[in-house]
């Protein structure tokens, strides 16, 4: 049985560890990512903020997935003013396809919306193919695409 739940501090460790292994499962779909190590976000202060969200979903005891819902303001130029942002959305690989995402993702949802909000945004990454069928299975839609041009990089 799977429960999902809020990060605490004490799962700090763990969580580094999911974001190490994110950030190198990730390097496959962009070529510009830093060699050194680096953080893509400050979980610990995330974890104690009232305006974040960190799922974690255990299966016996043991942290097998993660996720996160961050309030933030949306563009100046759109509506409505805040949105929620998903991102950390890391489940250990002997988990993959089991619909645990989909829990995360609801989960999350559910938790922006008892904030007061229904428009939720992520970024994924434009070849991470099965990422973006998890996505559209989740009704999410294609709003804008970040395009990239390296003129240092000989493959263009």
């Amino acid at each position: 049985m799977i429960r999902l739940r809020e990060a605490i501090i004490k799962d700090l460790p763990i969580l580094l560890k999911f974001e190490k292994n994110l950030i190198e499962y990730e390097r496959a779909f962009t070529p510009n990512l830093k060699k050194s190590n680096f953080h893509y976000y400050d979980l610990s202060s995330f974890i104690q903020n009232p305006k974040v969200s960190v799922v974690v979903v255990e299966k016996e005891d043991k942290l097998i997935a993660s996720g996160y819902a961050l309030i933030r303001n949306n563009k100046l130029y759109k509506t409505p003013r805040q949105l929620v942002f998903l991102g950390f959305m890391y489940v250990i690989p002997e988990y993959r396809g089991k619909g645990i995402n989909e829990k995360i993702l609801k989960y999350l949802m559910d938790w922006g919306k008892s904030k007061g909000h229904f428009e939720f945004q992520l970024d994924v990454y434009a070849s991470n193919k099965s990422a973006i069928r998890a996505y559209k299975k989740a009704g999410f839609k294609f709003e804008t695409i970040t395009m990239r041009f390296d003129t240092e990089d000989k493959s263009y």
